[in-house]
């Protein structure tokens, strides 16, 4: 449960500068934080799951193209894997345990997971990205799938804000975020809509403002990896833009908390050079369990 404080303040961002942590050979995907505090992020064109500790990162797990992961109840991790159209497992050690996700939800056809978010009582939540025609799906601890969203111009990052009963996802080339309302049926109107439209820069390409992963603060605000901004965002729980901060990475391409302070993974293209930045926020991560 989020603490009953005041909200947090945000940092002022003329004072706020992202530190390098690690130079990296290619672009860097899904920073995530495990129960005992350590770091793990993907490296999508290296085909692993990287593990840093000490300014140094080692290899994890091995897959394809590893993207968005995230951290089991347990301690497993659930890995999207963009090339091979999958979810898959790994255990604590970073031994692989095959399929967590089916070819087929409903009558779509799995085919880019990005990212995923867990609902530890019932199952996880994950997203494929498709110019145009993207998905959010759900997969149950029992088994039970569920398509929640079609039509989605590249569904990219998702949270789940369990006291809200919602899922967040970033809608990339609409540059903009979605609501879906858990409460209501994907038929219901007001089960979908728009949370928040995001700025705009002056860069005039196709991939110039795409946001990308996200995570929640303890005070409900969403934080945004804003790819080809150089940019994360952060919203109020109405969607509202509160401050933008400098991420020092061209291609923002993702973020989680750690320690008070976020983690920032992304690079200068694709695929690559890479890079994993940090910013101090004095600001705790939303609870995942």
């Amino acid at each position: 449960m989020r603490s009953l404080h005041r909200p947090s303040p945000l940092p002022d961002p003329k004072q706020t500068k992202p530190e390098v942590l690690l130079e990296l050979d290619y672009y860097s995907e899904g920073p995530i934080v495990n129960q005992s505090g350590e770091v793990f992020f993907t490296d999508l064109q290296g085909q692993c799951i990287r593990k840093y500790q000490n300014g140094q990162s080692e290899v994890w797990g091995k897959g394809q193209r590893p993207n968005g992961q995230a951290v089991m109840e347990n301690g497993c991790h659930l890995v999207c894997d963009s090339q091979s159209a999958a979810v898959f497992k790994y255990s604590q050690q970073g031994k692989f345990l095959g399929k967590a996700s089916p070819d087929h939800i409903g009558n779509v056809r799995v085919r880019c997971p990005n990212d995923v978010a867990i609902c530890p009582e019932n199952g996880f939540y994950f997203t494929d990205s498709v110019r145009e025609d993207g998905a959010v799906f759900f997969v149950g601890w029992n088994g039970e799938t569920k398509v929640l969203a079609t039509g989605v111009d590249f569904a990219n990052g998702i949270v789940f804000h369990r006291e809200k009963n919602i899922l967040l996802v970033a809608e990339s080339y609409k540059n903009r975020i979605l609501k879906l309302d858990l409460d209501l049926s994907p038929k219901d109107n007001g089960f979908r809509s728009v949370f928040a439209e995001l700025p705009f820069n002056d860069n005039p390409s196709l991939t110039g403002n795409l946001p990308d992963g996200m995570a929640l603060d303890i005070d409900g605000r969403l934080w945004i990896a804003h790819y080809g901004m150089q940019a994360i965002q952060v919203l109020s729980e109405n969607g509202e833009l509160l401050a933008t901060y400098d991420s020092g990475i061209p291609l923002t391409s993702n973020l989680c908390f750690h320690e008070e302070a976020l983690l920032i993974t992304g690079g200068f293209g694709e695929p690559g050079p890479g890079r994993l930045s940090r910013i101090k926020v004095g600001i705790k991560g939303y609870p995942l369990f």
